[in-house]
């Protein structure tokens, strides 16, 4: 078939492939953090969703969707609902923090709990969902009890899933980056809220620091980060083929 001037040709997705979304904190109007010498947070997570969507898609091995591709706002509960409409297999929102208390650098890695493991994290949670209401699964047609339960069973398991990723994550960026004190940590963020989908945040460093600012403003830093996400998205992949969760 010859497609008329100016339509594009739709190339099919390879079927079956892993479907990663990356999830570029911030966007439009909402910069987010700004850093020391006047960076954008919403800048630096969408350089570093762009390079590690490169190197997904270089390995031939998966699937790839941007929550945001350019500076648009995305409310949270879409960005979220983005990756269930399209049964996405693992969420990754990027963030970078700021600090007024000290000069903390070093990064961080949170997946989701409904109590939050220390008052920093909490505080945190607090800072990024007032971008939007946090809502939960539609399950408006069950009664309190079952919808409960449905989301506690759902979520119970993912986090687990969330975790283990989280976990792998720690263990490869602990190669290429400074990391905080006790870096796998656990917090409410709107984003992570999916019940079936494994969902981890990774706070990249701090741009309130000097050194984490200049690192994540380097394109070289940049790609050392993602490889590193690279190999632990691999890492989880390899056990949940090889466990039948795939």
């Amino acid at each position: 078939m010859v497609l008329p001037p100016g339509v594009p040709l739709l190339r099919p997705e390879p079927a079956g492939l892993p479907l990663v979304y990356i999830d570029p904190g911030h966007g439009g109007p909402d910069p987010g953090t700004i850093g020391h010498s006047g960076s954008y947070e919403k800048n630096v997570t969408l350089a570093v969703a762009q390079e590690l969507e490169r190197q997904l898609l270089a390995t031939g091995r998966y699937r790839v969707k941007l929550t945001r591709e350019s500076d648009i706002f995305v409310a949270l509960r879409e960005r979220f609902e983005m990756a269930r409409i399209d049964h996405a297999d693992i969420f990754i929102s990027l963030h970078a923090d700021s600090s007024f208390v000290g000069d903390p650098r070093g990064l961080s890695v949170y997946t989701l709990s409904e109590t939050s493991s220390d008052a920093e994290a909490a505080a945190l949670a607090a800072k990024e969902n007032k971008a939007d209401l946090i809502a939960g699964v539609d399950l408006s047609k069950q009664s309190t009890a079952v919808t409960s339960i449905l989301i506690d069973l759902a979520q119970r398991e993912t986090k687990n899933q969330s975790a283990h990723f989280a976990e792998l994550l720690v263990n490869e960026l602990s190669r290429v980056t400074m990391l905080l004190p006790n870096t796998h940590r656990f917090a409410g963020f709107a984003v992570l809220k999916a019940p079936d989908i494994a969902s981890v945040l990774i706070e990249m460093g701090y741009l309130s620091n000097v050194q984490d600012e200049a690192l994540l403003l380097s394109a070289a830093h940049r790609a050392k980060l993602a490889g590193a996400m690279l190999r632990a998205i691999d890492g989880y992949f390899a056990v949940t083929v090889a466990s039948g969760k795939s």
